[in-house]
């Protein structure tokens, strides 16, 4: 396959070429007027054709000249062989006898089709993305691909599912990087899985970020009851270390100040007594005792 390179078309001034090309239509006017009666005397002569030459190139050369809108580009080929591209805005003229073609290099929203597939752990989720792509060279956009703008759709959805392959929907550990909980790093595997994809095409990723993701319907009352016991479990950890240190501290004041002496039985009722008041869900109801401390 012939390796496509973006190189820069040859073109003149636009309005310079045509004063030259309406001077030339003008003058083969002139003289093809003034050669008319020697043609009706003597019949067509060398000085005749002379002028039908020159208004038929004129003529042609009329076919040379092109507008280029600001961000877009024109690729030209001449008898199927392609021999530049111009960026540049504004009014040109080049070989009438090459072919134009224009395309736009502005910068291109695409969002994928939600897609249905298997994360790192097997377990089926939905997940969609938008990529924000341009065209940057204009040869290999046109001629190395059938058609730029769908090999972005085709490859943007294979990059998406393979990229859900390589990360679980998410983790309880902090370190593990997961689609829900690590989405810079999620988009920035995007963007390389897509550029490397997309290349052959001449086309640059700008930015690529998950739009859309979930668990499947089967299985989404499942992992959110699994969420929530995680936040459960999540929260008694917090809540249990809380009170412990809680109640070291009230132990330890209590000796520091002189308050009050206990032994090791003593001390672990009054540990449990906190820590039931402490950790309950419900509000403890204290009970007086009315005794003595050493009964």
């Amino acid at each position: 396959m012939e390796d496509f390179k973006e190189s820069k078309m040859w073109k003149a001034n636009g309005f310079s070429a045509l004063l030259v090309v309406l001077a030339a239509m003008a003058v083969a006017v002139y003289w093809f007027v003034l050669t008319i009666p020697q043609v009706s005397v003597y019949g067509p002569n060398g000085e005749f054709w002379a002028v039908i030459v020159l208004f038929c190139l004129a003529c042609v050369a009329m076919g040379g000249f092109f507008i280029v809108q600001p961000n877009e580009a024109k690729i030209f080929t001449f008898f199927g062989r392609y021999v530049g591209s111009v960026r540049e805005a504004g009014f040109g003229w080049t070989n009438p006898l090459t072919k134009k073609q224009t395309l736009s290099l502005r910068v291109r929203n695409f969002a994928t089709d939600t897609l249905k597939v298997n994360d790192f752990l097997g377990n089926p989720i939905e997940i969609g993305a938008i990529v924000v792509w341009r065209v940057v060279d204009t040869s290999k956009a046109l001629f190395s691909v059938q058609n730029y703008a769908d090999f972005v759709t085709v490859q943007s959805e294979t990059a998406l599912r393979v990229l859900a392959s390589h990360f679980p929907y998410d983790s309880d550990d902090h370190s593990v990087e997961s689609l829900r909980g690590s989405q810079d790093e999620v988009s920035k595997a995007l963007r390389v899985q897509l550029q490397e994809r997309l290349a052959p095409a001449g086309v640059e990723i700008d930015d690529a970020r998950l739009s859309h993701l979930a668990y499947s319907p089967e299985i989404a009352q499942a992992m959110l009851r699994r969420q929530q016991a995680g936040a459960v479990i999540a929260a008694r950890r917090l809540i249990v270390d809380g009170a412990v240190g809680m109640v070291k501290m009230a132990l330890e004041d209590l000796e520091a100040q002189g308050v009050v002496k206990l032994d090791n039985e003593r001390r672990a009722a009054m540990v449990n007594n906190l820590l039931v008041a402490l950790v309950s869900e419900s509000e403890a109801q204290p009970v007086i005792n009315t005794g003595t401390l050493y009964s």
